[in-house]
């Protein structure tokens, strides 16, 4: 079988301006980007319009390492849904060049179910992670430029400062950094260190903006520090956001590419589900509503932390509400939650099967904490077996919710026609409004609380000293109405790692809880959570290559 890479390669792509006809956008409109790539203007957003427009969630059950195929199955169900008739667009967010070149591979789909052109979209794109990278690292230097000035200085005790620098590239060595050295020249010593970009709160507040101005004024409540005497400091007090902003000017518009059978696609921002909200900008998913009309889009990791964010946080924010939860599952990530070792997913394995069911089932309990109806895709590999299949489909039979086989990697649309098919029926029966995990007017301890219990399944919460301060200092702040943003392991419903399935008789222990006041939620952080990767022993950017024709090999 062709690579991903060979199979976009042999495609014939379709001038930008004829996908924007597809939506009704006139070529003048288009912001171009070579021919196969364009920005799309805010304008084009009617809100009427996009809270009527069907919207469709694709989320996972809890991945393996290598994932599960979301990205894969909403490009494929897009696919389907068109060749049904139903004028659908795709949203999705921005692959980080950290997965790229490190364990991972991109994030354009995979086989005959890609977004294209796809060495750009998983390269530097429109320069959208760049520009996010240089309003935050504006940020970071005015508020070192604030910590060494006499002459207006805001008294900032640099021991608060928690704004970091941030870069697109999985780099251990940056975790821990010192600045300020040299002496007087150098500025005021401390220590600090480096993100991926995908962490910048700057990322979060691009995905939760309305507007220009209404990015400005996020950016503006960016949570900096304390003063000496104890008072808080945000982004506005060095007047710092309009010159965040005006870099961030193009960055805010979405991004228009096809799909591999030439339908729209809108991809736009990037930030991480584990560490952040996991999902795509508020514009850009309101862009596609106004567009089309269907629109699928997806959700970082597993229903526990991308479904739950986008719902929570994101369709709270924007005002809209899924009308069908697709739920991807694998049969190996199944065989691995039924305690099936990383090395024998693909022998045929029905009880190993059966075993990891559970792992599945919390997750569509899960959606239907949210009164939202679930569609079960059985992403199916060539090692599945038509009795392992049959597990997972008789399972989910009993339980009154609908499950199909999709093959979109090796069939396109086509293997995804029966998934369009049992979307379009769960659509009719979706409330108007989905039911929110928690209220906003609970405090940011109960909250915690209860995603805890109701979303991972844990008996109770653990609160470190460092993280009953955290709350203290929220509700100092005045921050307690904000929404959580849950910082856990993509890898099991706990936090730790280690316990696969449905795991029981657990406690989450939150060892910090950062305020992201710009983004508008707070962080509480379990376990180790890292903000920087790192690359594995062997990283993909070892096989990735460019002839002398600028021709690329070794993406995936």
């Amino acid at each position: 079988m062709a690579s991903d890479i060979e199979i976009a390669r042999k495609v014939t792509l379709k001038p930008i301006q004829q996908i924007g006809d597809k939506l009704g956008i006139p070529s003048d409109d288009l912001q171009l980007y070579g021919r196969y790539k364009a920005k799309i203007p805010l304008s084009y957003i009617d809100e009427k319009k996009a809270k009527e427009t069907p919207l469709i969630l694709v989320t996972a059950i809890s991945p393996t390492p290598a994932g599960e195929g979301k990205t894969t199955m909403s490009i494929g169900l897009t696919e389907g849904m068109n060749r049904l008739g139903k004028r659908t667009c795709v949203v999705l967010r921005e692959p980080s060049l950290g997965p790229v070149f490190g364990i991972k591979g991109g994030a354009t789909g995979g086989g005959y179910s890609q977004v294209l052109p796809m060495e750009d979209i998983n390269l530097h794109f429109t320069g959208d992670f760049s520009a996010v990278e240089k309003a935050h690292n504006l940020l970071a230097a005015l508020i070192d430029n604030n910590l060494q000035s006499k002459k207006r200085s805001l008294n900032l005790d640099p021991r608060t400062v928690l704004w970091k620098r941030v870069m697109d590239m999985n780099d251990r060595a940056l975790r821990n950094t010192v600045v300020g050295l040299g002496g007087m020249s150098g500025g005021v010593p401390r220590e600090t260190g480096f993100d991926i970009t995908a962490a910048s709160e700057i990322m979060a507040i691009l995905c939760l903006s309305n507007s220009l101005s209404h990015l400005k004024e996020k950016m503006g409540n960016i949570f900096i520090g304390f003063t000496k005497d104890r008072e808080p400091v945000f982004a506005r007090d060095l007047n710092a956001p309009g010159a965040m902003a005006a870099l961030m000017k193009d960055a805010i518009k979405p991004n228009l590419v096809q799909t591999i059978e030439g339908n729209p696609a809108i991809i736009h921002g990037g930030p991480f589900a584990n560490i952040a909200q996991g999902t795509n900008t508020i514009v850009a998913t309101r862009m596609g509503l106004t567009l089309a009309d269907y629109v699928v889009t997806e959700a970082g990791f597993g229903a526990d932390l991308g479904a739950e964010k986008f719902l929570d946080i994101k369709c709270r924010q924007a005002g809209l509400s899924p009308r069908t939860v697709v739920l991807v599952a694998t049969i190996r990530a199944l065989k691995y939650h039924g305690g099936a070792d990383l090395k024998e997913l693909t022998t045929p394995d029905a009880g190993a099967v059966e075993k990891g069911l559970p792992n599945l089932m919390k997750h569509l309990e899960n959606i239907g904490h949210f009164g939202l109806p679930a569609v079960v895709a059985i992403n199916r590999f060539p090692t599945d077996t038509d009795e392992e299949i049959e597990v997972v489909k008789a399972h989910c039979k009993a339980s009154g919710v609908r499950a199909e086989t999709v093959t979109a990697w090796g069939d396109g649309g086509a293997g995804a026609e029966a998934l369009a098919e049992a979307v379009l029926e769960a659509i009719p029966k979706a409330p108007a409004q989905f039911t929110p995990i928690y209220p906003l007017d609970m405090s940011i301890e109960e909250k915690i609380q209860h995603v805890s219990r109701t979303i991972y399944g844990a008996d109770g919460v653990e609160f470190t000293s460092k993280a009953r301060l955290d709350l203290r200092r929220i509700d100092r702040l005045g921050l307690s109405g904000l929404p959580i943003c849950m910082a856990k392991t993509q890898k099991s419903l706990s936090d730790n790692p280690d316990l696969l399935g449905r795991p029981t008789g657990f406690t989450i222990t939150v060892r910090e809880i950062e305020i992201a006041a710009g983004a508008g939620f707070v962080v509480p952080i379990t376990g180790d959570m890292m903000r920087m990767p790192g690359l594995p022993p062997i990283p993909s950017a070892e096989a990735i290559d460019i002839s002398d024709d600028g021709e690329i090999s070794g993406l995936f």
